[in-house]
């Protein structure tokens, strides 16, 4: 039995690649800060839906604290390394940068420091789409520059991939960066836009709609992206390139994005929303938010050609499992909250 040393367990990836190596057969380590960036509360619950896994043990302390997570890694003595953990969210960098260095360039340190302890045969990390900052010629391809980071939450992820290729080249550790997109599904972050619509729409507020909804993105359904994951385990940087390959010349590296490789219009994704819930939503329009992008669109043949692979699931598809899931999740009605009290 494989094990996986994951970052991020309590969050919202990290929980469902753990939950989907688990159901494959592999025994899971996970490690977690439990940070009040959101409701603490949800975290718990999806660090306890891990627990009553036999092969699942976790850790609770921050990326920061180096000998925590050394001894953490040692104990578990795992196969491979999945960093998912992380300060997230743009907006908030704007809010709060200290907490983007602490946890994303020293935690990120940190890792690299115990994954190359542990000699592990695989270490895969998370950056983001937000790296391709001011580029604008889409679909985007890894092999774009990225030196044009609109948010400092960018320009930590496009630090961590600078970090991470350069310990690849001087301990030799096999290493997969990805680069999401706009991921959301089931047991999503409250920060994130579906779940603030469905709340907003819950309480009969309006929607903000920044740019006055003249933006569109690459939404990526959570389960087609730890799928990728899981089969880019197996696809670690050697050294035969395969065709399109960001594979580095000096290093056993590569950068593969992880999208659903279809551009959809944000006022298309709020009509599938408001399809789902069953009535229209009021909206507010408003000006474009500092250190956003108009459009985020990924290229996935490298995806593909490393693992026969490419997220499919249409956002109508995401949106209402995402819904049925929120219902669930707080004992509420999808009615328009209007009818329910009517």
């Amino acid at each position: 039995m494989r094990t996986a040393f994951i970052t991020g367990t309590a969050g919202f990836i990290g929980f469902h690649l753990a939950r989907h190596f688990l159901d494959h057969g592999w025994r899971v380590a996970g490690y977690d800060g439990m940070t009040s960036y959101y409701d603490v509360t949800l975290k718990q619950k999806r660090h306890a839906m891990l627990a009553a896994h036999p092969n699942f043990t976790a850790t609770e302390a921050m990326l920061e604290e180096q000998a925590d997570l050394t001894a953490a890694i040692g104990t578990a003595q795992p196969d491979i390394i999945v960093h998912l953990a992380a300060q997230a969210g743009v907006r908030y960098s704007l809010e709060n940068p200290r907490a983007y260095i602490d946890a994303n360039l020293i935690g990120t340190f940190n890792v690299l420091e115990a994954a190359r302890a542990a000699g592990v045969d695989h270490l895969l990390m998370a950056s983001t789409s937000s790296v391709y900052g001011a580029n604008r010629v889409m679909p985007f391809s890894e092999r774009q520059m990225t030196e044009t980071p609109l948010t400092l939450y960018a320009a930590t992820k496009k630090a961590n991939e600078a970090m991470a290729h350069s310990y690849a080249h001087l301990w030799k550790i096999p290493t997969t960066m990805f680069r999401f997109f706009t991921v959301y599904g089931a047991w999503g972050r409250p920060d994130l836009a579906l779940y603030k619509f469905i709340e907003a729409a819950k309480h009969g507020r309006p929607i903000e709609i920044y740019n006055h909804g003249r933006m569109s993105r690459d939404f990526t359904y959570v389960d087609d992206l730890v799928e990728a994951i899981r089969l880019l385990v197996d696809a670690a940087p050697g050294e035969t390139p395969v065709r399109g390959d960001t594979l580095s010349p000096v290093a056993p590296y590569r950068v593969v994005n992880i999208g659903n490789g279809v551009q959809v219009p944000l006022m298309s994704f709020i009509e599938a929303v408001e399809e789902a819930l069953g009535h229209e939503m009021e909206k507010t329009f408003l000006p474009m938010q500092m250190g956003d992008v108009t459009g985020t669109w990924a290229d996935t043949d490298l995806l593909s050609e490393l693992t026969g692979f490419r997220p499919s699931t249409d956002i109508k598809t995401g949106i209402r499992a995402f819904v049925d899931w929120h219902a669930e999740y707080n004992g509420n009605s999808k009615l328009d909250p209007k009818q329910a009290a009517a």
